[in-house]
């Protein structure tokens, strides 16, 4: 009797362990089953996602493209020729028959020397000496107003180099770079000078805020003089060549083929340097940045490192005593 209840009782145990059996691999056919094909369902919505992104920002820039050709086109169609009779002839035969020509060099002299100081563009005056004067007087004319423009603004700058330097706070990456300007020998100064005023970083503010550097006055000065010498050359030709458009269309004047050919090389030739000379500026700046980036610097202190090591601890007047060296 009692071998027949143990059996019994083995056999129900058996058919639970069968049962159980049953449902453990009836759970883990669905659930580990199911898991792969979640995973697939989870990349394909990221794929699609990404494709979709990707459709938005081709849309976006034909969008983009479309309303840059339609402005171009207006400019061109419109805007140069309001230009022309507006204002650029209207400004040239004004300077030209009311001021000598010398009278007219030293007021863009001046003109170049003190819109920097306000934050004026000098582009403008720049085209006008070309356009008046030419390679030979106009290159001279542009060369000593600049040069006084970014002496002012250097002088300027040390009498309130707290305060920029509590400005230059609010874009510590902006301040990190005007700071390479400030380091290493006479060389690397008047290198990096160089490189910043052929790039695209706005000049006009850099001559205030290399102040807070330890940059001295000389390599500042030969670096922003060489770094001139291309802005101006590229100035010059393109005030020349408005003024050879204004002749064709208002003068009646007619070029000859090789004056044609002449003028679409040289304009090619122009863009070419000019886009050269911004591109190998923008990629030393970076290359030193990165070169800077691998100090081992603690991410919390990043922001107070960058600005710490702006040498405000330096004299207002060590700048102007770099003028007896």
């Amino acid at each position: 009797m009692k071998m027949a209840q143990t059996a019994e009782e083995s056999g129900n145990d058996s058919g639970k362990l069968e049962h159980h059996g049953r449902e453990d691999s009836e759970y883990v056919r669905l659930v580990i089953s199911d898991e792969p094909r979640a995973s697939e369902i989870d990349i394909s919505q990221l794929q699609s996602g990404a494709r979709i992104k990707a459709f938005i920002w081709w849309i976006k820039a034909l969008i983009w493209c479309l309303v840059i050709t339609i402005l171009l086109v207006v400019f061109v169609r419109w805007g140069v020729p309001f230009l022309f009779e507006k204002v650029l002839l209207p400004m040239m035969k004004w300077e030209t028959t009311t001021f000598g020509r010398p009278v007219l060099a030293l007021v863009l002299t001046a003109s170049l020397a003190l819109f920097p100081v306000f934050l004026i563009p000098s582009g403008p005056s720049m085209w006008l000496a070309g356009m008046i004067f030419g390679y030979g007087i106009g290159f001279v004319i542009i060369m000593v107003g600049t040069t006084i423009g970014m002496v002012l603004p250097y002088l300027i700058g040390l009498v309130f180099r707290e305060r920029i330097h509590q400005w230059l706070k609010r874009w510590p990456q902006k301040a990190s770079m005007i700071r390479l300007a400030g380091e290493g020998s006479w060389f690397h100064q008047f290198k990096v000078v160089a490189l910043f005023r052929v790039s695209p970083f706005p000049y006009t503010i850099f001559n205030y805020a290399i102040v807070v550097t330890s940059m001295t006055f000389w390599p500042y000065l030969y670096g922003s003089v060489a770094g001139m010498v291309p802005e101006a050359f590229i100035y010059i030709y393109s005030g020349r060549l408005i003024r050879t458009f204004a002749d064709v269309k208002y003068e009646n004047y007619h070029l000859t083929t090789v004056e044609i050919i002449y003028n679409i090389i040289s304009f090619i030739i122009a863009v070419v340097t000019t886009v050269a000379f911004t591109v190998y500026a923008k990629r030393a700046l970076n290359d030193l940045e990165r070169e800077e980036a691998t100090e081992e610097v603690p991410p919390t202190h990043q922001e107070s490192y960058e600005m710490g090591k702006l040498p405000l601890e330096r004299p207002k007047h060590a700048g102007l005593s770099s003028f007896s060296l």
